[in-house]
């Protein structure tokens, strides 16, 4: 293993992993935490409504003030870490599995099949894809179900063309000559020798990428096609208090950063899972 210069973000944490990783990890458990016990933790309900407490700023009763609705900013930022993170995981899975099985299939027969699906590759890269995202919402109405659909739709073209380009080069590989000279199938050889060998560029490529779905969700939720009111949504929280930005500056202020320490983790991650996978010089 080569060494790493001070400063490098690969450099190894006090359990030889790197730093970044440790950190990130550590952003992202909290978080997971926080939603999994969010009933416990959150001082108060998400969703109910105080109006004579209405937009309080940070105090002991309420530490991140209140919103318009007198509802408790830290509750709600809470409870929306389960969307958010919802939103990242199932936006990232659905494109994951769907590009992965596509880049697997097209790199290993190569041919007609290859032609075909690279062809569809093509066509839905042609468009913008947060415009498609939004396009696709459209038709099947706002939500999160919608979200999901129109993400696998559009996202597996990133990961079809990592695997691909991976599988291109190690089919030829004397491994997996050797397992085609013992007779193994094309799936056993496709799912057993070249997968676990070509899988970790996607994995690491999922992390950032959940970075991005998640501020996509946000942005959606924000213009109204995502999570919908009255959620405890980060994007949907955000779009609730842009009309006190100047007189309530905490209603957006916190989910704004929850979105940023959030985004921060994943992106550390992500640096730091890349190290120790070998896909990172």
């Amino acid at each position: 293993m080569s060494a790493t210069a001070p400063g490098d973000s690969g450099r190894s944490g006090i359990i030889g992993l790197p730093a970044s990783l440790l950190v990130g990890g550590a952003i992202i458990a909290m978080w997971v935490l926080l939603a999994l016990f969010a009933d416990l933790v959150a001082p108060y309900s998400p969703i109910a409504q105080d109006v004579p407490s209405a937009l309080q700023p940070p105090s002991l009763d309420h530490l991140l003030g209140t919103d318009n609705y007198g509802r408790d900013i830290l509750s709600r930022i809470i409870f929306g870490a389960r969307i958010d993170l919802q939103i990242g995981l199932f936006g990232v899975l659905f494109p994951f599995l769907i590009g992965n099985i596509i880049g697997l299939v097209a790199g290993y027969f190569g041919g007609l099949i290859d032609t075909v699906l690279m062809r569809i590759l093509e066509v839905t890269i042609a468009f913008p894809f947060f415009v498609l995202v939004i396009a696709i919402i459209s038709i099947l109405g706002p939500g999160l179900i919608s979200l999901y659909i129109a993400l696998a739709l559009v996202g597996w073209v990133s990961y079809a063309r990592l695997t691909r380009s991976q599988v291109l080069i190690l089919k030829n590989s004397d491994f997996v000559g050797a397992a085609r000279v013992l007779g193994y199938g094309n799936g056993r050889i496709m799912l057993r020798h070249l997968l676990p060998n070509v899988i970790s560029t996607s994995v690491v490529f999922a992390m950032t990428d959940m970075v991005l779905v998640i501020l996509l969700g946000a942005s959606l939720s924000y213009l109204g096609l995502g999570a919908q009111p009255p959620a405890a949504e980060w994007g949907v929280m955000i779009a609730e208090g842009q009309q006190f930005l100047s007189t309530a500056w905490w209603v957006c202020l916190f989910p704004g950063l929850a979105i940023v320490l959030l985004a921060l983790g994943l992106s550390m991650a992500a640096d730091g899972l890349a190290h120790v996978l070998g896909t990172k010089e």
